[in-house]
């Protein structure tokens, strides 16, 4: 049974690099059934787009987002700076599916502000081609931390996360997150919200900060490559969920995704060679080979 959520908030899931744990959140996605969901930054990873690797997984998201538009959820898709492009777009609104690159929300007569955060690093805003190459770098070591986490798993030991030690144990990453945070609050402040809700760093986080005498809430949903969370809001407050797969243990754990959920991703085939153009989708692939 699905579980009722007034608003879940996702980021960071980069769909279309190896790093992308999509079966896992399709197994969440198809758990809950929100009035709202906010997908908030870098779903589709432009800057690492390659027409060679896209796995079914990945086109099931997009087609699980597209069913849970079409049964009623609001869905509010904000730009990070992975998907950069489609700024462009922005203020767009097709049925259930809104494209923004910000959101203000009012709940139990508080001001949220949900933005992915990219405004506040300095090396997206200043030094684009670096933080691209740093994008590159990240994935590599994503996939180099599954391989060596595989043969953990044979010998019954714990998963390492690489990346996340790194940001743990460098004094200047951990510098460059708390500037972020409190970069965040204070945009927050300066807009008169109560709660800021952001992604991009890749650090789920839920905490109460006092600014100029005022308290505002600082929340992140964190990622879908090494921390599997996301924010969900029900019973008037917040919560951060961490998958699990003790959760699903309806499913086979050892049966690919692409197999349990073969029906759908047929469906949305179907769905896409009859409905979408095909100028369409070239012009999509053109856009992103450009980026």
């Amino acid at each position: 049974m699905k579980r009722k959520l007034e608003i879940a908030v996702i980021s960071d899931v980069h769909l279309g690099t190896y790093g992308s744990h999509a079966p896992e959140l399709i197994r969440y996605l198809k758990s809950i059934d929100p009035g709202i969901l906010i997908l908030n930054g870098d779903i589709i990873d432009i800057w690492q787009f390659n027409k060679k690797y896209f796995p079914k997984s990945h086109m099931l998201v997009i087609n699980t987002l597209l069913k849970k538009a079409l049964n009623g959820t609001k869905i509010y898709y904000l730009t990070g700076n992975h998907d950069d492009v489609l700024r462009r777009f922005a203020d767009f609104t097709t049925g259930s599916i809104s494209l923004r690159n910000q959101l203000e929300l009012h709940l139990n007569g508080k001001k949220h502000l949900f933005f992915h955060g990219d405004v506040f690093d300095a090396s997206v805003m200043y030094s684009p081609w670096l933080a691209k190459l740093g994008g590159k770098g990240y994935d590599f070591l994503i996939r180099i931390n599954r391989v060596i986490n595989r043969i953990r798993q044979r010998f019954g030991l714990a998963n390492l996360s690489f990346a996340h030690q790194v940001k743990a144990r460098v004094k200047k990453a951990v510098k460059y997150i708390q500037d972020f945070e409190m970069l965040a609050i204070n945009y927050g402040a300066d807009r008169g919200v109560d709660t800021v809700i952001c992604g991009h760093i890749h650090q789920p986080s839920m905490r109460e900060v006092e600014v100029r005498g005022r308290k505002i809430n600082y929340l992140n949903s964190g990622d879908w490559l090494e921390n599997l969370t996301a924010l969900e809001y029900y019973g008037g407050d917040w919560h951060l969920y961490r998958y699990d797969d003790l959760d699903f243990d309806y499913l086979e754990q050892n049966q690919p995704v692409e197999d349990v959920f073969e029906p759908d991703y047929q469906e949305m085939e179907k769905r896409m060679q009859t409905n979408i153009p095909q100028r369409v989708i070239r012009r999509l692939m053109s856009q992103a080979d450009e980026s």
